[in-house]
């Protein structure tokens, strides 16, 4: 009742963040959208023309602060507050408020679907691919291919938004930790127990809340 956007809003506002040319990508939601590879957004303040371009990786200007970019890369901590709205939305909407994930492909999704294909793009960063390659290391040769290496996993303080590779601090486990939940949260709830919190069918299915410390009434406070 006291969400920003009403129901006509947030069809709009998810048509364009489940669009794979904008915010989509296939390791997660990207922090600006890919159109903005090719058209900018240009603005003039006093007399100076400044640019804000997407960049999935590292910045290639010291404008925002060097390395540092919040400009296309995928971040863990955003991607948590998406999904966590996400099923709050759904169990508000419920079933019956559905959109197009990803937008093209006419496949109609509820929300708590939508929360878990995101969540499942996330941990393909650091699922082995069909290549027998993880995502997350890149062309890091080292990482992909060292038996020392491959399966002992770094989590980077974000991910390259277009091939998932880690970019930035490791090891951030602080908040690029989230995956495991996402991964526990996804493998435990049902969209009906996201439905149906508090009720008794509810809390007789709460081994994600239970590993946690988390009494039954509070799984979907459980991503924090």
């Amino acid at each position: 009742m006291l969400s920003v956007l009403n129901r006509e809003n947030l069809k709009r506002v998810l048509e364009r963040m489940l669009d794979e040319e904008q915010f989509l990508g296939p390791y997660g939601i990207r922090s600006i959208s890919r159109e903005h590879l090719n058209h900018p957004y240009l603005f003039d303040l006093d007399g100076t023309r400044y640019t804000v371009q997407y960049e999935p990786a590292e910045s290639t200007t010291r404008l925002f602060g060097g390395n540092s970019n919040w400009r296309g890369p995928v971040w863990m901590p955003v991607n948590a507050l998406l999904i966590r709205s996400l099923l709050l939305l759904f169990q508000y909407y419920g079933d019956s408020f559905k959109v197009e994930c990803p937008k093209g492909s006419g496949v109609e999704k509820n929300l708590f679907e939508v929360a878990h294909e995101i969540g499942d793009r996330l941990a393909d960063i650091f699922r082995v691919d069909g290549t027998g390659r993880r995502p997350v290391y890149g062309d890091t040769e080292k990482f992909q291919t060292d038996p020392n290496w491959k399966d002992y996993l770094l989590f980077y303080e974000y991910f390259h938004g277009d091939n998932g590779a880690g970019i930035g601090a490791s090891h951030q486990t602080g908040w690029t930790g989230l995956v495991a939940r996402f991964l526990h949260l996804f493998d435990s709830v049902k969209a009906s127990d996201v439905l149906n919190e508090g009720t008794k069918s509810m809390m007789q299915t709460k081994p994600l809340a239970a590993a946690e410390g988390v009494v039954p009434g509070e799984k979907l406070a459980a991503i924090k």
